[in-house]
């Protein structure tokens, strides 16, 4: 435990156990009343008046400096890198234990460096276990551990996470004030476009296609590209390819999006991060799907491919709920709904908080495997799980057709009054 001492007080208590004068501990080298200034706290040492008291008292100079003893230390920095390994290979739970062993170590308070990786770990840990609210209070405390002109990368990654962790919450505009506050910072700050912005960039890209301002995103999309290529460097250009796919699968331009994809995946050799590389196959994914239902044996691969990479990295359950219920999409194109109804289940089971655009798209994957199963009462429940998450979110698009296959599901069972519900509530999504 650190001691509640001064760097003064430390040496003067080290000093006095080892029964040496003050002129003794400064001979030859200091001025024995700059040591009794330095111990009464009027005069603070320069970093290599410490690292020379500390050899004169055998002690570390960060014993001095943070009152941590050297074995404390070794113990917190080796659980440190035992949850980051641990968050790297998949094993989200225990790297989430351990983050939090570190940080609930009362040395902490003195080594802001150590706290500032903890808190970045614990945050990406608790965003892959799913629990987003918590991820979200983590990373703002992590973000104020740095600044855009100490660490402009680290900080752009910690408002990329922030951006996306609201996104997924379905808090759009939040996601959105978020990543393009930031962007704007980092621009005043560098003066010019980093990888780190580009990806910045892509996931503010993301919160306004799901919010369906998709005008104003295929405008953004292009400014991305642009910068991407002025880069020049595999990781920005994957971002920027595969989020402006997105944005083209939602304007119907499914050819076009699995152009973009094919690029994003022609760099996949030269990028190293194994969550990014999954999802960036589960994108082309979709896209084949949307362009060539006809290939949804060969989009299973890919997903397949994926969830194994994300089973063995620091995905978030969102990632893998993401992959499930695309596979589901393709079973039910290869005509295996009850395949495709397990699978989105599966996806929804995966996401212990309720809401969030992935778990509305779950159901209403799920919807539509029941409703192939005949299974209709089941096939209702989940069209209007999906359609009241994305109502609540205000994704108005998906929102409404939501309603509209719930109004179609129900006209066809009989039900006229559910059917004219669900048909207002689709007009409602589309401010008519």
């Amino acid at each position: 435990m650190p001691s509640q001492e001064s760097l003064g007080e430390r040496i003067r208590n080290l000093r006095l156990r080892k029964n040496m004068s003050q002129a003794q501990l400064a001979w030859p080298e200091l001025s024995d009343s700059y040591v009794s200034l330095i111990e009464s706290g009027k005069r603070t040492p320069a970093p290599s008046m410490v690292v020379l008291l500390a050899r004169k008292l055998d002690c570390s100079p960060a014993y001095l400096t943070t009152g941590v003893t050297e074995e404390a230390m070794t113990g917190l920095q080796e659980t440190l890198r035992y949850a980051q390994i641990a968050l790297e290979n998949g094993a989200t739970e225990e790297a989430r234990t351990c983050f939090a062993e570190v940080l609930a170590h009362p040395a902490l308070t003195d080594l802001p460096a150590l706290a500032h990786e903890a808190r970045w770990g614990h945050a990406l840990a608790l965003e892959a276990t799913g629990d987003l609210d918590e991820a979200i209070v983590e990373l703002k405390e992590a973000a104020g551990l740095t600044s855009p002109q100490a660490d402009p990368d680290r900080w752009a990654e910690l408002h990329i996470a922030l951006s996306r962790c609201h996104r997924e919450r379905g808090d759009f505009a939040i996601a959105i004030e978020v990543g393009e506050t930031a962007l704007h910072t980092l621009t005043e700050t560098t003066g010019q476009w980093s990888d780190s912005m580009v990806m910045l960039g892509a996931t503010v890209l993301a919160a306004y296609i799901f919010r369906g301002d998709l005008a104003y995103a295929n405008q953004f999309a292009q400014r991305i590209i642009d910068r991407a290529e002025a880069i020049g460097s595999p990781k920005a250009l994957m971002a920027a390819y595969w989020n402006a796919g997105f944005v083209a699968e939602s304007r119907g331009e499914y050819r076009n999006a699995l152009k973009l994809a094919e690029r994003a995946m022609a760099l996949l050799g030269e990028e190293d991060d194994p969550r990014n590389l999954s999802r960036i196959r589960n994108a082309y994914a979709i896209f084949l799907l949307d362009a060539h239902p006809e290939r949804a044996e060969e989009a299973m691969e890919v997903l397949l491919n994926a969830e194994r990479a994300l089973d063995a990295s620091s995905a978030s359950t969102i990632d893998l709920s993401l992959n499930l219920t695309v596979q589901a999409r393709a079973e039910l194109l290869l005509g295996r709904p009850v395949e495709a109804a397990a699978l989105a289940r599966r996806a929804v089971d995966l996401l212990e908080s309720p809401g969030g655009i992935t778990i509305a798209n779950a159901y209403t994957v799920l919807g539509e495997a029941y409703e192939r199963l005949g299974r209709r009462e089941e096939a209702v429940m989940a069209l209007s799980q999906a359609g009241e998450y994305l109502e609540k979110m205000e994704a108005h698009r998906p929102a409404a057709r939501a309603w509209f296959d719930l109004a179609e599901l129900l006209g066809a069972a009989g039900r006229p009054d559910g059917q004219k519900a669900a048909f207002q509530r689709a007009l409602s999504c589309m401010n008519l």
